[in-house]
């Protein structure tokens, strides 16, 4: 894959969009960088000539753009995935800037889809949208102002992702296959069985584990193999 080939890989997702014309904004801010996928999860209004004319001539773009029900449905079959928040969120995944994360993003993107994530103009995403995301991710505005809007947000992060891909960092270490979304979820699901059977874990009692767990098993930025053993482990101890 050369270069400019890692942001074919890049999903840019917008969730709840409430104004068309901000749909329109992020894929002219898409074309300009060679980014092409575009998901929307529940826009207000999509398809709407708003849209289509801040597109400002990136039709196919809008076009191409696949409308979903839920951030899940948008994330399925991503290795990699970030979600853009100003929120500080105690038990969060550590927050990563804008340059760093576009970094990310682009050498994840090696190993299949990544997708970035973008919020609802008025609230942003939701703590639980945020955790289905592997990093949370901050543009550095200025301390007394940092209200960005949709399409600026997303013309700022693809202009980093741009540059991720262009000027590449230090090559991957030891290739590994990445677990997609959906079998991290799954391991997720696997693990709350397990843990709540065994009275470990009380859903009513100990509402602060699993943004722990999730911020935990995150970091680490789990294999397809390591989920596997992980599913063994928890299969085997199901039997006991």
């Amino acid at each position: 894959m050369n270069r400019e080939g890692a942001l074919g890989r890049v999903r840019i997702v917008l969730s709840r969009t409430s104004h068309p014309g901000n749909i329109g904004a992020a894929a002219r801010a898409m074309k300009t960088m060679g980014l092409s996928q575009l998901v929307l999860v529940r826009p207000q209004s999509f398809p709407d000539p708003v849209a289509t004319a801040r597109a400002a001539g990136a039709d196919d773009i809008l076009a191409a753009a696949r409308v979903v029900d839920t951030l899940e449905e948008a994330l399925q079959g991503t290795v990699f995935s970030a979600a853009l928040t100003a929120r500080r969120r105690e038990l969060a995944v550590p927050m990563c800037w804008a340059r760093e994360a576009a970094g990310e993003l682009v050498c994840s993107a090696h190993g299949g889809d990544v997708a970035l994530v973008f919020g609802n103009e008025t609230v942003g995403l939701s703590n639980e949208e945020v955790s289905l995301c592997q990093m949370p991710v901050r543009i550095p505005t200025a301390a007394e102002y940092g209200s960005l809007n949709l399409g600026a947000a997303v013309q700022v992060l693809a202009y980093e992702l741009r540059m991720a891909a262009l000027e590449p960092g230090e090559p991957p270490g030891t290739a590994f296959e990445p677990a997609t979304h959906e079998e991290i979820e799954g391991f997720y699901a696997h693990l709350d069985r397990a843990i709540t059977a065994s009275g470990f874990f009380n859903p009513v009692n100990s509402k602060r584990l699993w943004p722990r767990l999730r911020r935990l098993y995150g970091r680490i930025r789990l294999e397809r193999d390591e989920v596997n053993i992980l599913r063994g482990m928890l299969t085997a101890f199901e039997k006991k």
